[in-house]
């Protein structure tokens, strides 16, 4: 994304703190406020919310080498309307708001990393909108066998269903048929 020194990286490091999660282990809360950005470098995660049901609401997985935060609540230091959840054993380097707001001042570079990354979750986000209203079921579901098919083997059908905004019984449907295909 952006060109960084072997320096300023060797330098940026110590702002990071190496944080191990098991399969389960909740890396933000709903209803707490998010302090943490995190980069992944091995594992899987995903984000959810509680619906009007009650229902957890998938509506990211977040995979290695990407940064994963409740970003509103990172960002207005309020509470978070979502929750992050390792979905097999994970390993993140974590910054707080203080240390990135210091490591922006002391290798400015980093700013110009979280405006790139920044830029490409919101393509991301706006992806998976266009994708919930204008894709049918079908279509998602292959869209996600095409773009992430690892997820398939590490969610559950639970997970997958509310993240493609469909019933389990919808994909199960789905995957019968697409079996049947090929």
């Amino acid at each position: 994304m952006v060109h960084m020194t072997d320096a300023e990286f060797d330098k940026s490091m110590t702002y990071f703190t190496e944080v191990h999660l098991d399969k389960g282990d909740v890396y933000i809360a709903q209803g707490k406020v998010c302090r943490q950005v995190a980069y992944i470098l091995k594992g899987l995660l995903r984000t959810y919310y509680l619906n009007d049901r009650a229902e957890e609401t998938t509506s990211c997985f977040c995979k290695e080498n990407n940064f994963t935060t409740a970003f509103k609540s990172f960002v207005t230091q309020q509470p978070s309307d979502v929750s992050i959840q390792a979905m097999e054993a994970s390993v993140l380097l974590v910054i707080d708001y203080e240390k990135l707001q210091e490591l922006y001042q002391s290798i400015p570079v980093w700013q110009a990393i979280s405006r790139a990354a920044l830029e490409r979750e919101y393509i991301v986000v706006e992806q998976y909108a266009a994708l919930l209203n204008n894709e049918s079921a079908k279509e998602k579901y292959t869209r996600l066998i095409a773009e992430n098919p690892s997820i398939l083997h590490k969610a559950s059908v639970e997970d997958i269903a509310s993240y493609l905004g469909v019933t389990r019984r919808t994909l199960s449907r789905i995957r019968k048929e697409l079996s049947h295909n090929n």
